[in-house]
């Protein structure tokens, strides 16, 4: 199956970005009568037939849409402090698309190792995790942001902080929320949320959060949180 990212489909008739267009040609070798998968990110599963193979823009011709394919019964949403080491960040961004997750935001705490985010190229990320695992919702990555700033954010749903620091008494994901919510879980840098940015969000409402009594890397507590709400909605 091949699967290409086309955000700005409509239906009848479309033409290839001139990189699509190039791989679809050049890489695997697709002409004219090859059917192929297109999805729009936000929930469309389009198939279409090749109609011109020209490698810089080849026409599409839309034979069948199946609008929100396989979409979810929650929304997640992490936010998580960026890896001093980018390739980190970046394989938690594709595994959490394998595994299914609705939106991302990198957040700059006061112990945050990386404070600058390329989005261009975490997108990229994103993107090819979606083409690869067959999803036609593409998550949204959100632009980087200071912790102070987005906890002054409202949101909806259950909010979940997971921490180490000692004394505050934890609980696990499936005895503090319910299937088919909305979650916030944060996730906090190497060095772990300062106790002041805790306590912060302890009075925002957030409910402490354990994940075992293994210490975690941030992009392993990260995905291990995207695994245990897919797995509480199954």
């Amino acid at each position: 199956m091949h699967i290409f990212y086309t955000p700005d489909i409509t239906q009848g008739t479309y033409t290839l970005s001139e990189e699509e267009s190039k791989h679809c040609v050049r890489v695997l070798r697709l002409g004219v009568g090859a059917v192929v998968n297109l999805v729009d990110g936000k929930g469309g599963f389009y198939t279409a037939e090749i109609t011109s193979d020209n490698p810089k823009k080849v026409g599409l011709l839309i034979t069948d849409v199946k609008l929100e394919f396989h979409k979810r019964n929650h929304h997640l949403h992490i936010a998580v402090a960026p890896t001093k080491n980018i390739d980190r960040i970046e394989w938690f961004l594709e595994k959490a698309t394998e595994l299914g997750i609705d939106e991302i935001t990198p957040i700059i705490t006061d112990r945050s190792e990386r404070k600058v985010v390329k989005d261009d190229r975490l997108n990229k990320v994103i993107t090819s995790a979606v083409k690869q695992s067959i999803k036609a919702y593409h998550p949204k990555l959100n632009e980087a942001i200071s912790y102070h700033a987005f906890m002054n954010l409202a949101f909806e749903g259950d909010k979940l902080i997971a921490h180490c620091i000692d004394g505050d008494e934890k609980s696990y994901i499936t005895d503090l929320v319910q299937p088919q919510q909305k979650y916030l879980i944060l996730i906090g840098p190497e060095g772990d949320f300062t106790p002041d940015e805790v306590n912060l969000a302890l009075n925002k409402g957030f409910k402490p959060l354990t994940l075992g009594d293994n210490r975690l890397r941030t992009e392993t507590a990260a995905l291990a949180v995207c695994f245990e709400i897919n797995y509480l909605n199954r």
